[in-house]
């Protein structure tokens, strides 16, 4: 006798069984956000090469969110327009950027957003805009491509490598067999120059050892001069003091005799104009009186007896 199978309840497993793998189906694939994910745009100048639907975006090397769509700008089809799904919380601030980044040798590409300072504002849709725009860099492959193309048009570069072949061949020239003859000789006389200072080796260390010690003993002096030296100021403020006192002294002592010059300035002239010419005729007088004595002590040197006798007569000659 063949079992009864409840087709109901089979039914029933086989719905539930395909509802569960639809929701992880659709968990898996993350098609319903449910709000849990904000969009942003970002406009990129150069090729996205390697990047597409569902690449990753990280912040700071963070994985936060993917990217939802990769096309044209429809206003400017020399950018590419990325859609940018991440993390509701992600810290998207107005002066956050992104960049493009490939992963080593695979090729993969994905975005990777900077900046983000503490104090900037939070980016937000700018009038006409449906979402956020995320300022964009270029990345690293494309600054050397530009800088390596701005070089390659530079017209500078062909006489550079002009300059540069003519620099090689004049360098040629300077190592030729006359100039190897001359490094030569001087590497031997740096050779005999070194052999010399290792000969005097001693000497050198004697030298060098006097020199430590005559500088230590400059570095005692300095140390006393630099104990004394405050001492020696002050014996020199003193000293100063002392002068600018003896130069006050004399200062007001050459003020007192110019007082007591001025007050005598009337009996000074009337000594000049009066007491003077009467004590030079003294003097005349005097002068001619110690000549009579002169006369008179010779006299009486001669004769004596002149004093008691009187002069003598002179005697008569003949005929008088």
């Amino acid at each position: 006798m063949e079992p009864k199978v409840n087709y109901t309840l089979v039914g029933l497993f086989i719905a539930l069984l395909s509802a569960a793998l639809l929701a992880g189906v659709l968990w898996l694939s993350r098609t319903d956000y449910r709000g849990v994910y904000d969009r942003y745009y970002t406009y990129m100048d150069e090729s996205v090469s390697g990047l597409s639907t569902d690449s990753s975006v990280k912040y700071r090397g963070v994985d936060v969110g993917r990217v939802k769509e990769v096309i044209l700008n429809p206003d400017n089809p020399e950018q590419v327009r990325l859609a940018l799904d991440l993390v509701r919380g992600t810290p998207i601030k107005e002066d956050t950027v992104a960049v493009l980044e490939t992963q080593g040798l695979t090729g993969i590409t994905t975005v990777n957003l900077r900046g983000s300072s503490r104090t900037a504002p939070a980016l937000q849709p700018m009038p006409g805009e449906t979402y956020p725009v995320i300022k964009s860099q270029p990345s690293f492959y494309a600054q050397l491509s530009n800088t390596f193309s701005r070089v390659t048009a530079n017209e500078q570069l062909p006489v550079l490598l002009a300059n540069l072949n003519s620099f090689a061949q004049e360098a040629r020239g300077l190592v030729d067999a006359q100039s190897r003859a001359e490094v030569k000789r001087i590497l031997a006389d740096l050779a005999q120059i070194t052999r010399s200072v290792a000969a005097h080796r001693s000497e050198l260390a004697e030298g060098v050892a006097k020199a430590s010690a005559a500088l230590d003993r400059f570095a005692a002096v300095g140390k006393q001069l630099d104990e004394r030296l405050p001492e020696v100021l002050d014996q020199t403020t003193v000293s100063v003091r002392a002068l600018r006192d003896m130069t006050n002294e004399v200062a007001r002592a050459g003020a007192s005799m110019r007082s007591v010059m001025d007050g005598s300035r009337a009996d000074i002239a009337q000594f000049t104009g009066q007491t003077l010419p009467e004590s030079g005729l003294w003097v005349a007088e005097v002068r001619q009186l110690t000549a009579t004595l002169q006369r008179l002590a010779s006299e009486l040197e001669r004769e004596p007896s002149a004093l008691v006798f009187g002069r003598a007569r002179p005697v008569r000659g003949p005929g008088e």
